[in-house]
């Protein structure tokens, strides 16, 4: 299958939930990646695979003259609605991380949190970081540590997918900071930092039951399988958060990587 036909599959699969929904579980993440970018009034700020917009929208708050894509139509009309609810100005497009439709050193930072990384072409995806960035810009992204929940959650649900499509990127490489300096070294001065943002609740079944409503990837997995797929897959799924219960609650250990780096000139 070509990186193309992949990625028009990204774009529905992506689309297919809404993610809005799931954002706020996340949102420590994005929080801490914005603050490592200290944003500037009138700075030209990039934000790729945007999702409901939730980085774009807190550099937008402190003064940055945004431009946020994603690859989905659905998702992007969803951060143009949640914008104009918020009062935020701000410019909102489709667009694929793997080709960007942005002249050279376009943008004093570039950002993604947990975005970028889903995209099939990885060697695409450094090019255009490095291409759009002005030399003494600012790059920051966020990546899931496979090591911890997140990767164990994918681990548990890809038993029900087709197998990966030779010659397609892991999201979880970007969590590997060799990999990161073999893609990015060249262009900018990196730097890596790995945080933990907590996945909480009490019952196993509501949590993952939100997931896969809100969630397109598991949305569209759980959609495309026959009745007793989908009861193996809750099943297994229940039991993939109650690992993770204690006398306090269910509390997943997500581990992810925050990679910044600077243009060199």
């Amino acid at each position: 299958m070509a990186f193309e036909e992949l990625t028009s599959r990204h774009a529905v699969m992506w689309g297919s939930a809404p993610f809005e929904n799931v954002a706020p579980l996340i949102s420590e993440m994005h929080e801490a990646l914005v603050e490592r970018l200290a944003p500037v009034a009138g700075e030209e700020w990039a934000d790729l695979g945007c999702g409901a917009g939730d980085v774009a929208f807190l550099a937008a708050s402190a003064g940055a003259n945004v431009t946020a894509s994603d690859l989905s139509p659905e998702l992007v009309e969803a951060a143009r609605r949640r914008a104009s609810e918020l009062g935020l100005d701000l410019t909102l497009a489709v667009a694929d991380c793997q080709n960007l439709p942005y002249a050279d050193a376009s943008f004093d930072v570039v950002s993604s949190s947990v975005g970028v990384i889903f995209a099939p072409d990885h060697a695409r995806v450094a090019a255009e970081l490095a291409r759009v960035c002005r030399p003494g810009g600012r790059l920051g992204f966020t990546a899931w540590r496979k090591s911890s929940g997140v990767g164990e959650m994918f681990a548990a649900m890809s038993a029900y997918m087709p197998p990966p499509v030779p010659g397609v990127g892991s999201p979880f490489q970007w969590a590997d900071e060799k990999y990161v300096e073999s893609m990015l070294g060249d262009a900018f001065e990196l730097t890596f930092e790995e945080l933990d943002t907590r996945h909480t609740g009490d019952d196993a079944a509501e949590m993952w039951e939100f997931f896969r409503k809100n969630f397109g990837p598991a949305f569209t997995l759980w959609s495309s399988l026959d009745e007793e797929q989908r009861a193996r897959l809750d099943a297994d799924m229940t039991e993939y958060f109650d690992r993770y219960r204690s006398d306090d609650g269910i509390s997943v250990e997500r581990l992810y990587l925050v990679i910044t780096g600077v243009r060199k000139g």
